[in-house]
C-alpha cells in the first residue's frame, strides 16, 4: 500500500505536483502538496493541494468550479516530485486560462500565447 511518507518533501514538508491533462497530455499547472494533501487527494479523487500563502488546503475547483478529477497519480525516479494526471473541467489557471503556461519567450521576449476562456 502506498504511503505518503515516503515522498522526499522540502524542508517546509512540501512536494511539487505538475498537473497534466490526462487526455491531451497538456501540462496544466504546478502546485504543492503536503502528505496529508496526496493522502486526501488518493482517498477522495479530487486533487487537493496546500496553499503556501493561505497555509490552507486548497481542492481545485471548490470556489471556481473547474475541477481537477484524479485519474492517476505519479511519482519521479527521486520521489521528490509528483504527477497527477486530471480530468480537467474548465480552465485550471486562476486567470480563466485553460494552462498557467500561457507565456511563453520567443526571439527575447514574452509573448503571451493564450487568451482567457470565455
Amino acid at each position: 500500500m502506498f504511503d505518503p511518507a515516503s515522498l522526499k518533501y522540502d524542508a517546509n514538508g512540501l512536494i511539487p505536483c505538475i498537473a497534466q491533462e490526462a487526455a491531451t497530455g497538456e501540462v496544466l499547472m504546478v502546485a504543492w502538496m503536503n502528505a496529508e494533501a496526496v493522502a486526501r487527494t488518493l482517498a477522495t479523487g479530487r486533487v487537493t493541494y496546500w496553499s503556501r500563502s493561505r497555509r490552507a488546503f486548497w481542492v481545485k475547483g471548490e470556489s471556481s468550479g473547474h475541477v481537477q478529477e484524479l485519474a492517476e497519480l505519479r511519482v519521479d525516479c527521486d520521489r521528490d516530485c509528483l504527477l497527477a494526471l486530471v480530468r480537467q473541467s474548465g480552465p485550471a489557471c486562476h486567470t480563466n486560462r485553460r494552462s498557467c503556461f500561457f507565456t511563453a519567450i520567443r526571439d527575447g521576449a514574452e509573448v503571451e500565447i493564450m487568451q482567457p476562456e470565455g
